[in-house]
C-alpha cells in the first residue's frame, strides 16, 4: 500500500498503471471552461419535513447567495413543503446541478447548510446510509444506533477525527461529508457496527492504519500482520433446566373423580366436630357483640351525668306601651284646646 503526496500527483500526470489513484488530483473545472451555456433548463425537487422549515428559513439567503456564484436558482416553497434548484443561462458548470440536488437532500436529512455546501467542492464527497433495514427488531437497533453514537457522542466524534468526515446520525439513516477515501471508511463502520461489531475495534485498527501511513518503512508492505482481526464470538447462555415428566401408563379407564373437601372432612370425621365448633363459634360471637351493646350504652348514661344543662338566655323586661290610640277622647281635648 502506498501513500504518494499531493505534489508527486501535481507534478506529473500518471500514463500508465496507477498503483495509488487517491493520490492523483483532477484537475479544476473553472469559469470560462464551458464555452456556450445550456440549452435545457434542469431541475430537482425535494421535499422537507415540518421540524425543518424554521432553519431553512433562517439559511435560505445564505444558500441562494452560495449557489448565485455557480449560476444556480434555488426556491423554497413553505406552502408545499418543497425545495427546488434549477439551472439558468449564467450555469458555468453542467455538473453542479448535481451538487446542488445533493444539497438539498442533505438539508431535508437535517444536516447544517455549512456542511451541506461542502459537496461543491470537487474532493468533498457525501453518502446517505439507511441504517433501519440492517436490523429487524426496533429495540436491538435503537441500541446499536446509539453504540455509534456513543455516550456524550464520544464515539462519533473520534470516527470524524480518524475519517476528516462529518457524520451525522439522523432518525433511520447517517449521513458523511468529506473525502472519498474518508467517506468509505465511515460506510464500513456504521454498516459493521449495524452487524452487532463494536465501533470500538473498528476505530482501533483505522488508528493503526493512521500511524503504519506516517511510517516510510511501512509504506509498501502489507499490514495486516499489524491489525487485529476480530472474531465474532457467539456466546452460548446457560438455559434453564428442564424437569422432563415420565409418561405414565396408558389406560382405558378415566381417571377416578377428586373428592371434594366436605368428602374428605366427613371421612376424617372432622367434618362434624367442625360443626359444633361453628355453633360455638357463633354463640360466643353473639354473647361478645351483646355485652359490647350492654357496656356502650352504660358508658353512654354515665356520660349524660356528666353534661350540664342549657341555661335560659336572659331577656332584660321592657315597659307595657299602649300602641291603642283612643280617637274620640283625642277629638275632644282638640275641641276644647279651640274654646279656650
Amino acid at each position: 500500500m502506498t501513500n504518494m503526496s499531493d505534489d508527486e500527483g501535481e507534478a506529473e500526470a500518471p500514463t500508465g498503471p496507477v498503483e495509488n489513484a487517491w493520490a492523483i488530483k483532477v484537475p479544476e473545472f473553472k469559469k470560462g471552461d464551458m464555452k456556450n451555456h445550456l440549452l435545457e433548463e434542469s431541475s430537482f425537487s425535494v421535499l422537507f419535513p415540518k421540524y425543518r422549515e424554521k432553519y431553512l428559513k433562517e439559511c435560505w439567503s445564505l444558500l441562494e447567495k452560495t449557489l448565485d456564484e455557480y449560476g444556480i436558482k434555488a426556491e423554497l416553497d413553505l406552502i408545499e413543503g418543497r425545495m427546488t434548484v434549477k439551472t439558468t443561462r449564467k450555469t458555468w458548470d453542467p455538473y453542479i446541478i448535481i451538487k446542488a440536488r445533493d444539497i438539498i437532500v442533505l438539508l431535508g436529512r437535517s444536516v447544517p447548510v455549512e456542511h451541506a455546501v461542502k459537496i461543491l467542492k470537487d474532493d468533498v464527497t457525501y453518502e446517505l446510509i439507511k441504517i433501519r433495514n440492517m436490523v429487524r427488531n426496533k429495540d436491538r437497533f435503537v441500541k446499536r444506533r446509539q453504540r455509534l453514537v456513543g455516550a456524550n457522542g464520544t464515539t462519533l466524534k473520534a470516527l470524524e477525527l480518524l475519517t476528516n468526515c462529518y457524520v451525522l446520525v439522523q432518525g433511520a439513516t447517517v449521513a458523511a461529508i468529506g473525502p472519498h477515501k474518508g467517506v468509505l471508511q465511515v460506510v464500513r463502520v456504521v454498516k459493521e457496527t449495524m452487524n452487532n461489531i463494536h465501533p470500538v475495534y473498528l476505530l482501533k485498527s483505522l488508528m493503526i492504519k493512521r500511524q503504519l501511513m506516517q511510517d516510510p518503512n511501512l509504506k509498501n508492505e502489507d499490514w495486516s500482520r499489524f491489525i487485529p482481526n476480530f472474531v465474532a464470538k457467539n456466546v452460548q447462555r446457560k438455559k434453564p433446566h428442564k424437569v422432563r415428566k415420565t409418561k405414565k401408563e396408558y389406560t382405558p379407564f378415566p381417571p377416578a373423580p377428586t373428592e371434594r373437601k366436605v368428602d374428605k372432612e366427613m371421612a376424617e370425621g372432622k367434618y362434624f366436630i367442625d360443626q359444633e365448633e361453628k355453633k360455638k363459634a357463633k354463640k360466643r360471637k353473639i354473647t361478645e357483640e351483646m355485652k359490647e351493646k350492654a357496656a356502650s350504652r352504660q358508658k353512654e348514661k354515665r356520660a349524660k351525668a356528666f353534661v350540664a344543662p342549657e341555661e335560659p338566655k336572659y331577656q332584660p323586661p321592657t315597659a307595657a306601651v299602649n300602641t291603642q290610640v283612643d280617637v274620640e277622647a283625642l277629638k275632644r281635648k282638640v275641641k276644647k284646646k279651640k274654646k279656650a
